[in-house]
């Protein structure tokens, strides 16, 4: 079992040569994840000097690290969130989602990456009576007000869609997609520079300040860069200790996400236990989610414990993975497990993206584990935003205070997990 990400270890790493850094940029951005490479492909469209500056590698986080998923609908349940803040804003944001899945297949397209997208739709799965009623009364109002295209399945039709018997009912929602993450990132990064943008991994921006008015110095562990515009497209990241990330680490809770992935179980298996070629995920609180590979693995994630990502984690979290994926699909408890990893998820408290300009520093993260689309499409919406167009910002409206308590690590994951673990025994 291979401590490693599938996507980026079964990828052409995209090579960035290694020059000095430019003196003077219109944009730089610190951040070389899907958000902070897709603003880079728009910027330059624009005819903008943007320099990119990663820590590690282009894409090699979050964006490289995740369950493979493109997937339409939000994060929080739709119905819920309406009642609280208004079918128009929860609608509006609703209609994002969509709006990023679309911004990725167009990106795909157009720029020519061959990433595997598939567009097959993302399924909900309900294990309990009780998650199924819940599902069934968030989709009359869902339907009704946003996505005339979503569908209820029951027990009957469930059985159609996945070889489980775990599984009572569930939620199809078909705009959502899935890809080939490292293939994708690798793809933007060389989209970001076909359109001018200078590409610069392991380099750490240590320290940040504006100067000669609008102007910023970025200073990094390679030198220093000045820029007119600076996006901060960090996510979950510890890195850098400027005056402004005390305020995104108050916001931004950094959880572990863990993923394994199965050796090749051939066509005709990979294809009888999962036929529609989907993302799924489950409803619980604590869930699970899953799809395959082109090469026919089973790719299966969760928190399976709520840690931050560490290779002892890593290893730990993948035998718990490896247990549920058994619960779920029995058929597969001889199956060799060859890749597992944990990633960083940037949770904010709403669980909702935020994104804007704070202290003359635009932003965007907050992704809370369906960043693959969004951060993509974040991407084309702040370039918009820095040319001037701040109604291109879908949560410019949306208020973001700070983590009470919260400063630095989360010390407090292990009660939010006993918290939500709890919450799914009395369900």
């Amino acid at each position: 079992m291979k401590l490693d990400s599938y996507w980026t270890a079964t990828a052409t790493a995209h090579s960035v040569l290694e020059k000095p850094l430019p003196a003077r940029a219109d944009v730089a951005i610190v951040g070389g994840g899907f958000t902070g490479l897709s603003a880079a492909v728009a910027l330059g469209r624009r005819g903008a000097r943007v320099v990119v500056l990663e820590a590690g590698a282009m894409a090699g986080e979050a964006s490289g690290r995740n369950g493979g998923h493109v997937n339409n609908g939000l994060a929080v349940d739709y119905a819920t969130l309406a009642a609280s803040v208004g079918t128009e804003r929860a609608s509006a944001w609703y209609r994002a989602y969509d709006a990023a899945v679309d911004s990725v297949a167009r990106i795909v397209r157009e720029e020519r990456i061959d990433c595997n997208f598939l567009r097959n739709g993302k399924l909900k799965l309900a294990a309990r009576a009780s998650d199924y009623d819940t599902l069934a009364r968030g989709f009359d109002r869902l339907h009704r007000e946003v996505d005339c295209d979503v569908e209820l399945l029951d027990a009957a039709a469930i059985r159609d869609e996945i070889q489980s018997e775990r599984f009572v009912g569930g939620l199809l929602q078909k705009r959502s997609a899935q890809m080939h993450m490292g293939r994708f990132g690798a793809g933007l990064a060389q989209a970001a520079e076909r359109h001018g943008a200078e590409l610069h991994a392991q380099t750490e921006v240590r320290r940040l300040e504006r100067v000669r008015g609008q102007v910023h110095r970025l200073h990094t562990d390679r030198g220093v860069v000045e820029a007119d515009q600076v996006l901060v497209a960090t996510g979950a990241t510890m890195h850098g200790s400027y005056p402004s990330f005390g305020f995104w680490r108050r916001r931004i809770v950094p959880i572990g996400s863990f993923i394994i992935v199965t050796e090749p179980l051939g066509h005709e298996l990979a294809r009888r236990i999962l036929p529609g070629i989907r993302t799924y995920t489950t409803a619980a609180h604590i869930h699970n989610y899953f799809r395959l590979t082109p090469d026919d693995r089973l790719v299966f994630g969760g928190r399976a414990r709520f840690a931050m990502s560490s290779p002892n984690s890593d290893a730990k979290s993948g035998h718990i993975l490896r247990e549920a994926m058994t619960w779920v699909f029995p058929q597969l408890s001889k199956t060799r497990i060859d890749y597992c990893w944990g990633g960083m998820v940037d949770m904010s408290r709403d669980r909702l993206p935020h994104a804007g300009e704070h202290r003359g520093l635009y932003y965007a993260m907050g992704y809370s584990g369906h960043g693959t689309q969004m951060s993509v499409h974040m991407g084309q919406c702040m370039a918009d935003v820095m040319a001037g167009d701040s109604a291109a910002n879908p949560w410019r409206d949306l208020a973001w205070p700070a983590i009470p308590g919260h400063f630095g690590p989360p010390w407090f994951l292990p009660l939010v997990g006993a918290y939500f673990k709890l919450k799914d025994a009395l369900r």
